[in-house]
Order: C-alpha cells, then structure tokens, then sequence
C-alpha cells in the first residue's frame, strides 16, 4: 500500500469513530454550539455571503459552523467515510454542503478560482508530503483578491512527545516520511480504530510561508498564538482560566500559528 493510501485507511476508519456521537460532541453540534476556537473564529472573520473551500474536512464540524454564519461551504477530503458522515452530520443540521473527494495536494481543476476563502484549520499540515503543490492548489482555487486562512498547530509544539521531562519525537522540518503505528485516535486514544498505521511530514514555519509565497500568494499576517482555547495534540493541561499554554522552564513557547494570506488581484 502507498503511503496515500496508507493515510487514506487510517482517516477512513477515524471516521467511522469520529462520526459517532460519542467521540465528537455532535448533539451538541445538531443542537447549534458552534465548532470553531478563539482563533479560528478571528482569522476567518465574517464569512457570510462568501464561497468558501474547506481543505481537508473531515467530518465537517467546522465546515457546518461556517455555513452556519453564511458561506456557501465547499469540503474537500481525500475520505470517502469523511466525505459520508460530513453529509450525514450536515443533513441532521439542516446545512448544506458541496463534498469533493480529492488529495488535497492535487485539486481537480474544476475547483479553480471559484472560492473568495480558503480555509484549513489545526492538523491539516502533517499530512502533506508536497506543501509546494499543496499550496498551488490553494493559490488556483481562489478568486483573484480571495483569501486564505490556514490555522495550525505551530512545528514547535509538534516537534515535543512530552514536557516533562522535554522529549522530542518528531522533526521541526521536512525530512521526508515518519511512519507510525499507534492506538487509537487524537480525539480518544482508546478508540477502536480498524487502520492504525500512518505516515506524516515535518514542516517548519519557515517552510510553509516560503510555500505559500512561491504559490503565489501574498502574505498578510503570520500569527504566533502562545496560548490557545483547545490543545490540539492532547498533551496539555488547561490552566486556572480554562486557557492551554506551553511552558518550558517556566517560559511560554508556541502552541499554534495563524497564516493570512491572498490571492492578488
């Protein structure tokens, strides 16, 4: 099996986890709480009105809090049981979304220039073998003068197995493939996942903005968050005001980063 493929099983099968209501709050989603964190929610901005891609959805909660608030909301995943239980999820909501089953990092044609946004949001990066192409595609499906919104774990915190004492177990740039063979799945590590074998990809802060500006685009901001609302590796402790934040001999090191950048006119 191909190291696609070998991705392509393993989020199948989170899917069939993930898309029960006991592993994501998906009552709580049908019910109208919306999926999208403190920073998200900032980068995005408002979005009513807009056509906005969502790359690498899985199963669409973000994707259903975004045409919640307007946007007409496209999903691309590379899973067809995503892609499924995205449809399913969205139908309870009473929300609609258009769901392309494609690689990420080659997006049909038929995708270009038809968005104003492109969105992807906390663990989309690992995934990637070729951040170059994947940041063509994102460049190709804008509109001229459309944005794009990338909210990520920062590498640095990806790099870190454990905090104390500090291990590493995960490059800070590209390397090439790290295959994995875990338990479970990062929103239950008891989960009874069917496919557990992966393969995932470093890539620095340096990398993806050199990414982006070869693809064409033009950076507006970059975003070092130091403290976050939801810890997206699990690895945290919240602190007194419910806030996550990385602390290494007492010093405040980055959890995730936020990219704006845009398509020019």
């Amino acid at each position: 099996m191909d190291d696609l493929s070998t991705n392509r099983a393993h989020w199948d099968a989170l899917a069939r986890v993930h898309g029960q209501d006991s592993y994501y709050d998906t009552a709580a989603l049908v019910a109208g709480a919306d999926a999208l964190e403190d920073a998200e929610s900032a980068a995005v901005g408002d979005v009513a009105g807009l056509d906005l891609l969502h790359l690498q959805s899985h199963i669409a909660f973000d994707s259903i809090s975004l045409a919640r608030r307007g946007a007409h909301v496209t999903c691309v995943d590379f899973s067809p049981e995503s892609l499924a239980a995205a449809g399913h999820l969205a139908d309870r909501c009473g929300v609609s979304l258009e769901l392309v089953e494609a690689d990420a990092a080659a997006l049909p044609s038929t995708l270009d220039g038809r968005f104003d946004m492109v969105y992807s949001a906390i663990g989309v990066l690992s995934w990637i073998a070729d951040l170059d192409a994947w940041m063509e595609g994102v460049f190709r499906a804008l509109r001229p003068g459309g944005r794009f919104v990338l909210v990520e774990l920062h590498p640095l915190y990806v790099t870190l197995d454990s905090t104390d004492p500090v291990r590493l177990d995960f490059p800070y740039a590209f390397d090439g493939p790290r295959r994995f063979d875990d338990p479970g799945s990062y929103a239950d590590p008891d989960a009874d996942v069917a496919a557990t074998a992966t393969v995932e990809y470093a890539h620095s802060l340096g990398e993806v903005v050199n990414a982006a500006i070869g693809a064409g685009l033009r950076i507006d901001a970059l975003h070092e968050h130091l403290d976050v609302s939801r810890d997206g590796r699990g690895r945290l402790a919240p602190e007194p005001d419910g806030r996550f934040r990385l602390r290494i001999s007492g010093e405040l090191l980055p959890l995730q980063f936020t990219l704006l950048a845009g398509r020019p006119v």
